[in-house]
């Protein structure tokens, strides 16, 4: 640890608090995980590097461990990270079956990554003790959901202690505590491949909930998954720190279903509490029986709250508002569901148009749906940049502009997905002055005014991703964000030069 401190608090139990200012970006923590593996419900995924591996349907590959039969790529015959379980394997002679359910998961790799915990404890037992045998697991709570514990007690700890013959190594309970810890406090993350995992990490893994964080975590695969811990804006001394365990471009309705589902608890943050989300108006309605009404939740905590205009005497049920939400999001997931097209840009376009008659412009369904133009606008068949008419240009423009907007309440400071909007808007802001320039709408002092406003755009998304893994994608969209920049400021020197 760095500049932080654990400390138990009534309401939080442990957490993390700053043990002095810090600035910025400064490194809050910063540890090895105690194990990785492959994420909860995965495919079939080699167990070194996380890449997903073709096996047929009567479970045949020649992506196997050449001693164990267990799923390897032949770039990591030599994986570390899988000898202590190649050799539980091997020495009881449990095969992998290779067999996937209909909804594409291997419940045989279920066992893997709690395996490698189990593992951890035994190699470094004194780090279990101290660091991750006090992390919360919600035992009560994962029993009263019979299904996911009795699928979770078979396809883990029984099998673990049957077909494997850890019996004699690992109790019933050890092994469901494993499991809880990792369901409540794992992480998920990217290996540099783009591939996921799981990691266990004990110290960031106790940080306070909030739906606006004031820490980013970033992964290193490159370093044996190195986690680090940075202030997202400037703290003082004693604050504490906190992460968002929920997406923090969910609606206050749609975080909190989440948070009680995984996380066993409901959140009472400030953004929570207010029916605007920070005056954002994220999960805000556009009154249906009057002009300039919004529909707002009384209660956003109570899922029996009534939704009252703020102009006139409507109200409806928090239920009406929900189904609401479930029809649109539905009609969202088809869109999205499409292959990148400009048909599916299209598509997405209409459904912003019909639902702007119902929802806020920056209600949570709005930018996502924003969110999905940014990325197409510019790289589908038929709308690349090079091909963009200045109208496009603009509109790009726009919805970057309406994701910043709430980005910059819900995720202050440095941000990566802050980042990727940024560097994606300073291109029609420069494709745009240049065209002004051409057609003789902007002379040189305003043609350097707009250059000068994209090399700010793109100096914050450095100053952001220069924290990433730069064998990341994220990395090495820092490293593209950077030249992007000096050549701007290359083309400006011009400009004042001539």
């Amino acid at each position: 640890m760095f500049k932080s401190r654990i400390e138990v608090d009534q309401k939080y139990g442990r957490s993390l608090v700053t043990t002095e200012p810090v600035a910025k970006g400064e490194i809050v923590v910063d540890e090895l995980p105690f194990a990785h593996g492959p994420k909860q419900n995965s495919d079939i995924v080699c167990l070194g590097c996380y890449m997903p591996l073709q096996f047929d349907e009567d479970g045949d590959s020649m992506d196997r461990c050449e001693t164990c039969d267990w799923p390897l790529c032949s770039s990591c015959i030599d994986s570390p990270v899988h000898k202590d379980e190649c050799k539980i394997f091997a020495e009881a002679n449990v095969r992998f079956a290779g067999n996937v359910g209909e909804d594409g998961v291997c419940a045989q790799l279920d066992c893997i990554t709690p395996l490698r915990v189990l593992l951890a404890k035994e190699a470094d037992p004194e780090r279990w003790e101290k660091e991750v045998a006090p992390m919360e697991y919600h035992d009560k709570e994962r029993r009263e959901n019979s299904e996911l514990w009795n699928a979770d007690l078979v396809n883990i700890a029984q099998y673990l202690r049957g077909p494997c013959k850890l019996a004699d190594r690992f109790s019933e309970d050890l092994i469901m505590q494993v499991v809880g810890i990792l369901e409540v406090n794992a992480f998920e993350g990217r290996t540099l491949q783009g591939y996921a995992f799981r990691a266990l990490y004990p110290i960031t893994g106790i940080l306070s909930h909030n739906c606006v964080p004031n820490t980013m975590r970033s992964i290193y695969p490159s370093e044996d998954y190195r986690i680090r811990l940075r202030a997202m804006v400037d703290l003082e001394s004693g604050q504490q720190l906190q992460h968002s365990y929920s997406y923090t471009l969910y609606g206050t309705a749609q975080r909190q279903e989440h948070l009680k589902a995984g996380k066993y608890f409901t959140c009472d943050c400030k953004r929570c509490k207010d029916p605007a989300e920070l005056g954002t108006n994220f999960s805000t309605f556009k009154c249906s029986k009057c002009e300039d009404g919004w529909l707002l939740c009384q209660d956003p905590l109570d899922a029996s709250t009534e939704w009252k205009c703020t102009l006139c005497e409507f109200k409806t049920s928090n239920e009406a508002v929900q189904k609401a939400i479930s029809v649109m999001q539905a009609e969202v997931a088809q869109v999205q569901s499409m292959d990148m097209s400009g048909e599916r840009l299209q598509e997405t376009e209409r459904l912003l148009k019909k639902y702007r008659s119902v929802l806020h412009p920056l209600h949570f369904i709005q930018i996502s749906l924003k969110q999905n133009l940014v990325e197409m606008y510019g790289r589908v068949a038929g709308y690349e940049m090079v091909e963009l008419p200045d109208v496009l240009l603009e509109r790009k423009e726009e919805i970057c502009r309406h994701v910043l907007r709430v980005l910059n309440v819900f995720e202050p400071g440095l941000s990566r997905t802050k980042a990727t909007i940024l560097y994606e808007l300073h291109v029609p802001v420069v494709l745009l002055a240049k065209s002004g320039f051409i057609a003789g709408v902007l002379a040189g002092a305003k043609l350097k005014e707009k250059l000068e406003e994209a090399i700010a755009i793109l100096r914050e998304c450095v100053n952001i991703l220069k924290y990433e893994d730069q064998q990341s994608h994220e990395g090495v969209l820092g490293l593209v964000a950077k030249q992007a920049m000096e050549q701007l400021m290359q083309s400006v020197e011009g400009l004042d030069g001539a």
